[in-house]
């Protein structure tokens, strides 16, 4: 039985898609021709796909971004990373047990044919940042050249079925990030100015002026450029807790890419660390997916990300336990159980308040970590470099996609060409990656006969979709700061259209009208497929996601431009104005076990992944030895595994500081040349005249 997902509200699911068969140890599967190996695995219900050499433990997929080595199975006879090789038709699939074998091949080799190609503008990227960085340069008269290590286009964008904060006029606010991608990357291929070269990672940048691209993951080819913006985006921060490396423990973005790009059933119950706008939407998604999500936790008092986004979290009926952290996720060779309690002031975990919850899936959402380590290689060798995105600010996408413009125009300065800047596009690019300001008390609203707004957003972020979408312009911006982070407010003359309703991003928006002196009618949006009819009960919850009875449904109406369902509902009047949204979830999901099992053993916990070297061995190697110098660390692996230490080394000044050393005083870790795994063959210089590209 193939674990995929066949209905979801927003994303389209192709009526008819290309199966191909393939094998895995010798039995027979199909998957979806074109998709990562990793993709068909899990839809095929395979979870562990290696065992480590060291002790034997279960690995799975981690990253889904090709940052790791976890997901490495043994395909057509040689190692690959699964998760960005495209199945093929009779592929062979073999799970990983250990060190794979040398492949028994005696042939000579005579080389590979290298291709030049030359821009002015190098842009290492594809995600929003790249897109509008890009096209910015084309503009301005540069030839680009844009390297983009997928399959498509758009980056994060193609995994977010949400519709976006931000400004309507500079960066799609109220558009769903999928469409958002759709637009950019059309815009981008039809520039006459653009060049694309996908499936495509940039391996290295050389003093010479070139840069190395791996082309279509098959050929090695040099890149002459006179500028490049970095737009590489950011990866996942893992975190060091007991249990973290098993099958079924991965990063927010990987689930994301699962769900909604591959539409792979990854799991059937999560459970997120983190309540950042990232650990949000992927409770958001996982929803959508009709997967279970049974909470949310983070370490701090409050939440970090959007309040809108976490109240219609807590209205789908997931709770958030806030002053919470992960102890331990427990399972044999997959996940079975997560951990987690209560911390103290000084954030140390109380073993008293542990809660065991049952799941197959734990999401790390607990920040990111830019990949900009080609802009120090840049700045080093004196070219003109600039860094866009994510990769120079973790910030929302709509950020990243204005933050692109003004990176252009700050490479095209650095390349001798002035281009004038407008002092307002600084203005809205602080605007647009503004943490979550003040909160405000909600617009007080009199029941009347006539429809309006009901709308409780009500902290301070970059948004105004509802503002631009009225066409009678009932909402305005409450002129308090006198910019794009004041609350909206209504002013009167709604005609009950429900245009604000349905494209409001944080679903913060409800009608409400009178219609006798005992009931009220109530519009709401709904960005789920509705498993209910007109006359049917359904449960309601209010803004502090507490339950208020039923509704019954009035009517069902569907927006095709927002893909958001209104559901009208009748409540008795006295309710009408607590009403904010549909429970979709049972609260029996959310419950946790009456036995915690909260073992907490920190110093057992892994760090460097790839070579499973526990933090216990690291501070004791550093406290032993007085490391000065986080290369040292090498003498254990730590840092030495295929992800080229990209994930463990970010968790080495904490060891350092915990091992009593202060980490400004430790020399950097210095990184690996080549920053992405190519096949050797790849780079000799030695043409082949037999071959073809």
């Amino acid at each position: 039985m193939q674990h995929r997902i066949r209905k979801h509200p927003i994303l389209p699911i192709p009526d008819k898609v290309e199966m191909v068969s393939f094998t895995c140890n010798g039995k027979s599967y199909q998957g979806v021709k074109g998709e990562p190996v990793a993709s068909a695995l899990i839809a095929n219900g395979f979870h562990v796909l290696s065992r480590h050499p060291k002790d034997h433990a279960a690995k799975g997929i981690y990253c889904a971004n090709g940052q790791c080595s976890h997901c490495t199975v043994i395909i057509n006879g040689k190692p690959q990373k699964s998760c960005v090789t495209p199945l093929e038709e009779n592929m062979s699939v073999r799970l990983l047990d250990d060190l794979p074998e040398i492949p028994n091949d005696t042939m000579a080799y005579h080389g590979t044919l290298q291709k030049e190609y030359t821009c002015d503008v190098l842009v290492i990227g594809g995600g929003p940042s790249g897109l509008t960085g890009a096209l910015e340069c084309a503009e301005m008269g540069y030839s680009v050249l844009i390297a983009e290590d997928k399959t498509r286009l758009g980056g994060k964008l193609l995994l977010q079925t949400h519709k976006f904060f931000g400004s309507v006029e500079d960066c799609y606010a109220g558009t769903r990030g999928i469409d958002i991608a759709r637009i950019l990357s059309e815009k981008v291929q039809n520039h006459p100015n653009i060049k694309i070269l996908l499936n495509s990672p940039i391996v290295a940048i050389y003093e010479d002026g070139y840069a190395g691209v791996f082309a279509e993951n098959k050929h090695y080819g040099r890149i002459a450029f006179r500028g490049l913006m970095i737009s590489a985006g950011a990866r996942e921060r893992s975190l060091v807790f007991p249990g973290n490396d098993l099958p079924g423990v991965y990063g927010a973005g990987a689930f994301q890419t699962l769900v909604n790009r591959d539409l792979v059933l990854a799991s059937k119950r999560i459970f997120i660390v983190g309540s950042g706008n990232v650990g949000l939407i992927a409770a958001y998604h996982a929803l959508q997916a009709g997967i279970e999500v049974a909470g949310i936790c983070d370490i701090l008092p409050e939440v970090t990300g959007y309040k809108v986004h976490a109240d219609k979290i807590r209205r789908m009926g997931v709770p958030i336990w806030l002053n919470h952290t992960i102890l331990s996720a427990e399972g044999k060779d997959v996940l079975e159980n997560i951990t987690i309690a209560q911390v103290d002031k000084s954030f140390r975990p109380l073993l008293d308040t542990g809660k065991t919850f049952q799941v197959d899936t734990l999401l790390i959402a607990a920040g990111l970590t830019s990949i900009d380590e080609y802009y120090d290689v840049a700045e080093r060798y004196g070219f003109p470099a600039v860094k866009a995105g994510d990769a120079g600010e973790i910030a929302e996408a709509s950020s990243a996609m204005f933050g692109g413009r003004l990176a252009a125009r700050e490479l095209s300065r650095q390349m001798g060409k002035e281009m004038p800047v407008q002092e307002e596009w600084y203005r809205k690019a602080e605007l647009l990656k503004s943490k979550p300001g003040k909160i405000w008390n909600h617009q007080k609203i009199q029941l009347k006969a006539t429809f309006q707004p009901v709308i409780r957003c009500s902290q301070e972020i970059p948004c105004n979709p509802c503002v631009t979408s009225c066409p009678v312009n009932a909402i305005r911006l409450n002129p308090r700061r006198h910019d794009l982070m004041d609350i909206p407010e209504y002013i009167g003359g709604c005609t009950g259209c429900g245009k604000c309703v349905s494209i409001c991003p944080g679903l913060a928006i409800v009608l409400v009208r009178k219609i006798s002196e005992k009931q009220a009618e109530v519009v709401l949006p709904f960005e789920f497929i509705p498993d209910f009819s007109e006359g049917s009960h359904i449960p309601l919850m209010d803004m502090d996601s507490q339950d208020v009875g039923d509704g019954e449904v009035q009517r069902i109406r569907y927006d095709k431009k927002t893909k958001t369902y209104l559901i009208h509902v009748v409540v008795p009047l006295e309710r009408a104005l607590t009403v904010a949204g549909i429970r979709v979830q049972n609260p029996e999901v959310t419950k946790y076990l009456p036995n915690p099992a909260p073992e907490y053993f920190p110093e057992n916990a892994l760090v460097c992944q790839c070579e499973r070297v526990t933090a216990g061995e690291l501070i004791q190697f550093i406290r032993e030895h007085q490391v000065r110098d986080m290369n040292h660390l090498k003498v254990l692996r730590a840092g030495m595994g295929a992800c080229g230490g990209k994930n463990c080394t970010v968790h080495y000044p904490a060891l350092f500081k915990q091992a009593g050393v202060d980490p400004l005083d430790v020399v950097p870790v210095k990184y690996r040349p080549l920053s992405v795994e190519l096949p050797l063959k790849s780079i000799v210089n030695e043409e082949d005249p037999h071959e073809k590209i």
